[in-house]
């Protein structure tokens, strides 16, 4: 699954949702938590039912934020299930626990409807989830993780710098990966989206540590995102010779080979072939 560019859309707005499929995002997170005002969180729940299938008319991805608030998560999540959500993005994860009761709630709702489960994003917005990031991952329905950085920084009583986020960022990243999970996000926190120069520099940072793909608030950023998170031409054409060589050299019986004056040897391979995988280049 590709997963470069996660488009928020405020759940509430009519006018957003009506657009989301044509900004070019690989998934849309219809989201009913921050962007949406308390008195509108039970209409915007029950727009859902509506709102999954127009967001997802470009054939985007579509994840429902819920709620962290306990009166509103599970509900939150039944109305995104019934709606045909592929996911939920789970605000304010806390421990494999709370996402467990998620699933067992969601079970039976899925098997009386006939739909696949939920697959999960769970959020890390806190300094004891942090710690917890690689127990988090390890749950079934969890295909990612994301590390949310102005909440990690509050819960420290520290400010959201880049030299701040830096090491939280990469502790949750390493759990996602450590369990074979998708890792979501940049490394510093940008939040003006019009720095798209800026935004551009941080999500080509993350790759390179890499990360599959980020989230952002405004459209704009989508096509930096998708972008950013894309292997280039260079790293395509770097990949198809590693291939070509590691072929040729299994063929003569090697292993490791030299390659323009660089030895090659499995690891090597193995992401020459994730770079294919990426960018859907590999036969």
């Amino acid at each position: 699954m590709r997963l470069r560019s996660l488009l928020y859309v405020p759940a509430s707005s009519e006018r957003f949702i009506a657009k989301a499929h044509e900004r070019g995002a690989d998934a849309i997170i219809l989201d009913l938590e921050d962007s949406v005002a308390p008195d509108q969180k039970q209409a915007a729940r029950d727009g859902l039912k509506h709102a999954v299938a127009q967001a997802g008319r470009g054939g985007a991805t579509v994840f429902v934020r819920i709620n962290a608030a306990p009166e509103l998560r599970m509900a939150d999540a039944e109305a995104a299930c019934r709606a045909g959500a592929f996911g939920l993005y789970v605000a304010k994860t806390r421990s494999p626990q709370e996402l467990n009761e998620i699933a067992a709630q969601l079970a039976p709702i899925e098997q009386e409807i006939g739909r696949p489960p939920l697959a999960f994003v769970a959020l890390i917005e806190d300094a004891g989830a942090i710690l917890d990031a690689r127990a988090i991952a390890r749950v079934e329905r969890v295909i990612g993780l994301a590390a949310g950085g102005e909440d990690i920084a509050t819960s420290m009583g520290a400010e959201a710098l880049p030299d701040v986020l830096r090491l939280p960022k990469l502790m949750v990243h390493l759990a996602a990966k450590a369990e074979g999970k998708l890792s979501f996000g940049m490394l510093p926190t940008v939040a003006d989206y019009r720095r798209l120069d800026v935004l551009e520099a941080a999500a080509r940072e993350a790759k390179a540590h890499g990360f599959d793909g980020a989230s952002c608030v405004h459209p704009s950023v989508v096509p930096v995102l998708n972008a950013s998170y894309a292997p280039s031409a260079e790293q395509i054409a770097w990949a198809r010779t590693v291939l070509d060589a590691a072929q040729a050299a299994e063929v003569e019986g090697r292993g490791a080979f030299a390659l323009n004056g660089t030895m090659v040897d499995a690891p090597v391979v193995e992401r020459a072939r994730h770079v294919l995988e990426q960018a859907g280049d590999l036969h």
